[in-house]
């Protein structure tokens, strides 16, 4: 049985889960999100005309705006795992590393990048990082492993992924 998708503004609460998410990064830049529920509820930034447009529609539309995470229930905590995309509406300013360019290539690629890969980072309390190239264009999401200098930090997911993908 297919159940009906439902549309709507995110509530303060699950703004509170998106803003909490920011924070670990830097400031969130983007202050309207809406959500989508089926089996998980998808979040979308979406620009207040856009909505008011949505509002006026007869049919129901199952995305709009750019996808930029989903939440989800993991072990009775609500939680909201954000994709590549959601860091364009936030300004990092911690918890981000930028790779030298072999690196940022090998990186897209799917690979883990080693120690003397990266030109920068910081890191300041979550294991997360947004992963950035020389020109400030964002390649992903890693985990940091400081205790290897040969996978330093571990690809979580990248902008690669959607041409790697099995068809």
């Amino acid at each position: 049985m297919e159940r009906e998708l439902r549309y709507r503004r995110a509530s303060a609460w699950e703004y509170d889960l998106i803003l909490r998410e920011a924070e670990k990064y830097g400031e969130l830049k983007h202050s309207f999100f809406a959500v989508v529920e089926g089996k998980f509820r998808d979040v979308y930034a979406v620009n207040e005309m856009v909505w008011e447009k949505i509002e006026t529609l007869k049919l129901k539309p199952y995305s709009y705006g750019t996808f930029v995470g989903t939440i989800k229930v993991d072990n009775l905590v609500e939680k909201f795992y954000p994709n590549i995309e959601f860091f364009y509406f936030v300004d990092v300013q911690k918890n981000y590393a930028v790779l030298k360019p072999k690196a940022g290539f090998l990186f897209t690629t799917g690979k883990d990048v080693p120690r003397n890969g990266v030109k920068e980072y910081s890191w300041q309390g979550t294991k997360k990082l947004v992963i950035f190239d020389e020109n400030g264009i964002i390649l992903g999401i890693g985990r940091i492993n400081p205790a290897s200098r040969k996978k330093f930090i571990l690809n979580v997911t990248d902008i690669g992924e959607f041409l790697r993908r099995r068809r």
